[in-house]
Order: structure tokens, then sequence, then C-alpha cells
């Protein structure tokens, strides 16, 4: 099982929890996060290694990756494995999963690299090599389904979560907020090199929206794999638990990504924002099929929230944007929340992980 992020080790840890109840016995390795080690999968690289993102960034890590891939290619010769489950992260992933075809080792690629956004070759080499493809967005069934990939939707994993999130009370005094007054969320990334490059200019434009909303309260989301060095002394509070914060929150500054969608799974409004290197963005517009990149807006169908990319990021442009979010009688809030309700509703039902687990199942059953 192959997790190379944040997400990824989340919902890889919920898909190994259903397989081990069919196999309690069996033998999980890979890659992944805490998440995925708690749950007794053997990993051979953790997050703080594998949490690289662009074309540019991945450049400085490559003697890293192709030691990785070596590893994990004799540990494919060695005939000890009888499933692949690449779990996104695509970079790495798509290579792996083209090495375990060829070995005649099955796949079961869950959480598809976002292969739809692409050039369609990518999207037929992932249908080559993939026997089994699990996807998480409703549209994407059809699109990948079109190059010739076995396909099941099975809803996003993110609806299992079954979390009992503290009232309003208990989570201002957990965090010593004051819970008469509103909250600004910031979510400024999973990865360290996301935090670098949004977190300054997030944190701007939250000083910006409370010089003009009294009371509102700025506070900062930390993801499990950032060190909590990484977010001190900037003087705002910082919270760990980043779902209920969200579901106090009276609107949200997100890194585009997965948050997106827990925002939308809130009906929280936010506005999302993405900075990356240059060449890696030059890169993206080049080969990027897509005119939006907030997963919200890509499965609503169209432009739910507010994105603002690269050199459009200012901290006047995004508390501009965050105004009107703040403003519970605005015209403009109360679109947005009834938007991201559809966008709640088009994610399916609950049970990815169960889904995913009988896929694998089913191609065991092959063997």
């Amino acid at each position: 099982m192959l997790a190379g992020e944040a997400s990824g080790d989340h919902h890889g840890a919920r898909l190994v929890g259903a397989l081990r109840r069919r196999w309690p016995e069996g033998r999980i390795v890979g890659l992944g996060g805490e998440a995925m080690g708690a749950q007794g999968v053997e990993l051979f690289a953790g997050l703080e290694e594998l949490a690289v993102m662009g074309f540019a960034e991945v450049v400085t890590r490559i003697p890293f990756f192709l030691r990785l891939e070596r590893r994990i290619l004799a540990l494919l010769d060695s005939g000890s494995i009888d499933l692949v489950v690449p779990i996104d992260y695509p970079g790495f992933n798509l290579r792996i999963t083209r090495a375990a075809h060829r070995r005649g080792i099955p796949v079961l690629y869950y959480i598809a690299p976002q292969v739809w956004a692409w050039k369609p070759g990518r999207a037929r080499r992932l249908a080559q090599n993939a026997d089994r493809i699990a996807v998480i967005l409703p549209f994407e069934k059809e699109v990948v389904e079109r190059v010739g990939a076995a396909v099941t939707f099975v809803g996003h994993p993110l609806l299992e979560e079954e979390v009992s999130e503290p009232d309003r009370g208990e989570f201002c005094r957990r965090w010593s907020l004051d819970p008469e007054r509103p909250i600004l969320a910031i979510f400024p990334g999973s990865r360290s090199q996301e935090v670098k490059r949004h977190l300054n200019v997030f944190l701007e434009a939250g000083r910006l929206a409370v010089a003009d909303h009294a009371g509102l309260q700025l506070v900062l989301a930390r993801a499990s794999s950032i060190p909590s060095s990484s977010l001190s002394g900037f003087d705002v509070p910082v919270v760990d638990d980043g779902r209920s914060l969200l579901a106090h929150a009276r609107a949200a500054l997100v890194k585009s990504g997965t948050t997106t969608l827990e925002a939308a799974l809130r009906e929280t409004p936010f506005v999302t924002a993405y900075r990356t290197h240059p060449v890696t963005f030059f890169l993206a517009r080049r080969l990027v099929r897509i005119d939006r990149v907030a997963l919200a807006n890509l499965v609503a169908g169209k432009d739910v929230v507010p994105e603002v990319l690269q050199n459009e990021v200012s901290p006047e442009r995004l508390a501009e944007l965050l105004s009107p979010l703040l403003d519970v009688e605005s015209p403009v809030r109360k679109a947005m929340v009834a938007d991201l309700a559809g966008v709640r509703s088009a994610l399916g039902q609950p049970g990815a992980s169960e889904c995913v687990a009988e896929l694998a199942s089913e191609l065991l059953e092959r063997l």
C-alpha cells in the first residue's frame, strides 16, 4: 500500500482497517505516515520524506526517490506481493503501477490520480496498468472509463468520518478561544513547502480581515504532518483539530486540496488559494486541461468558491474575497452555503473503505 501525503495516509489507514477485518493475519507493507503505521503497516518511508509536490520541487529529491523505487521493485521481484494498492500520489505511484503490471502483480488504484486534468495519454497508461481503479469523485468514473479502464465509484472517504465534534463552548475552552467571537480559520497546507509559501500571506490576509470585522478571531490550523515549531511565533492560536475548527469557523482561508472538501462537508464558506514554484506553475498550465483547481468547484461543476492562484495571491485580494463571507447576512455567503450543501450531496454515501476492500478481495480471489 503506497500513500505519499497526509490525506492518503489517513484514507489508507481506514482501508487497512477494512482489510484487517477480512484478513487479520495479512501482511501489509508500503509507504505512509503515522495513521497507517498505527494500523500495523510496515513502512519503508514516512510522510516527512515523501510529501513533495511540484515538478521543480521533486528534482532535488530524485536520488531519494530512485533509491526508494529500487527497494520497492526488489520487493515486487521477491514474489511476496499479492496485490499493489497505490493511493493517489501519481508522480511516484504511476511508476510502481507500471512495474507491478509488467510483473503480473494485480494493481488496485485507490483515489486515482487526477488524470482527467492531464492529456489523454496519461489516463490511457493508467487504464492499461491498473486492474481496477477506485475513484472518489462522482464525475471521474465516466472520464476514466472512456479510456478503457475498469472503474468503480466508491464515494468519498471523508464521508466515513463519523467524528463527534465538540460543541462550540468545549472547543473554545480547549483552545483558549472566545466562544462569543466569530472565527476565521487559516489552513496553510499539509506539506512544509506549502506552509512556507502560504503561511505569511494567509496570516496577513487574516489580519486585514480582523481589522475590518470587529471581534473576529484569527485561528491557525496545523496538519499532523507539520511540526509545531513551523507555526510558532506568530501570536495566533494554533489548533490541531482542523475538522472541528472548520465546524465552528465563520469562514476559512484554505490552501487548495482535500481541505476544500472538508469545508464543503461542513458548509463553511471559504476562499481557496495556491502558490507553487514558478517553473511548476508554468509547466502545469501547459499540461493541465481544466479551468478549476478547487475540488469543491470541480465536484459542483461551477465556481462555488473563489480560487486565487500564483501571482494573484496577495493579502489584499484574499481579504477582499473573505469580507462578504464573514457577514452572516451577505447574499454572497448565503449563496455559497447553499452551493456547498449541493457539493456534499454529490459525494456519494459513506463506505468507501469497505467498497475498496471488497474490490481487493475480488482481485485476490483470481490468484
